[in-house]
């Protein structure tokens, strides 16, 4: 435990901010699994739209230091290459 009033503080704090990182990153793993799933049913048209919105909560993660900026590159990186897998099989 914390011995003065200021460290207390400052673990309630970081507490509470280790709970907020947790669910964002559930959050996105969550959402990268349903983009995977919608491509292998061939959803397309669902996973270019949801795309979008991956895409968008990846970067805000990275840029709040949630995860690293490199990792949601490359996963924006590696689901963009598996929708244009999905829209052109003949290329694989």
């Amino acid at each position: 435990m914390p011995n003065t009033r200021s460290a207390y503080r400052q673990l309630k704090k970081s507490r509470k901010r280790a709970q907020r990182n947790k669910a964002v990153r559930s959050e996105l793993k969550t959402r990268i699994k349903k983009m995977k799933k919608l491509l292998a049913e061939n959803k397309l048209q669902e996973a270019e739209e949801y795309f979008r919105i991956v895409e968008k909560r990846l970067m805000q993660a990275a840029s709040k230091n949630i995860i690293h900026k490199n990792k949601a590159s490359r996963h924006i990186s590696r689901l963009h290459t598996l929708l244009n897998q999905a829209r052109n099989p003949s290329t694989n």
